[in-house]
């Protein structure tokens, strides 16, 4: 079982940068890889960044390359998100999630298990 805390968003004008954390309960966190999703009004929730249990690969979806970062510490049981060059339609509710177990960079939903309560990010024109 691991249980999943968000933080860091926030409202920011376009252009502006924000950071989102996700801090993991349970000892066996290192053992899962991490991933970043995200639900804007009205949309179904859509991939943004993913990362191995190890932290040795990473994938970011295409809408997002060149401006988000994923990243892990596994001694801190935090997976990141540095947000870059934030546009409008950037704006969601994003959702930290635990997959599969000793998996690799995985952008398919349905293989989360585990999921955080979600964040709002905002981003103004």
């Amino acid at each position: 079982q691991v249980q999943l805390v968000e933080s860091g968003g926030g409202l920011v004008q376009a252009g502006g940068s924000l950071r989102l954390s996700c801090a993991a309960s349970g000892r066996t966190f290192s053992s899962y890889a991490m991933g970043w999703f995200r639900q804007a009004p009205g949309k179904e929730r859509e991939f943004v960044a993913a990362i191995s249990w190890s932290g040795g690969s990473t994938r970011h979806a295409d809408s997002v390359k060149g401006r988000f970062t994923i990243s892990r510490d596994n001694a801190k049981n935090s997976v990141y998100l540095q947000m870059n060059r934030l546009k409008p339609e950037d704006t969601a509710v994003y959702s930290c999630a635990a997959g599969p177990k000793y998996g690799g960079a995985v952008g398919v939903l349905r293989e989360y298990d585990y999921w955080g309560q979600g964040t709002q990010v905002t981003v103004s024109s």
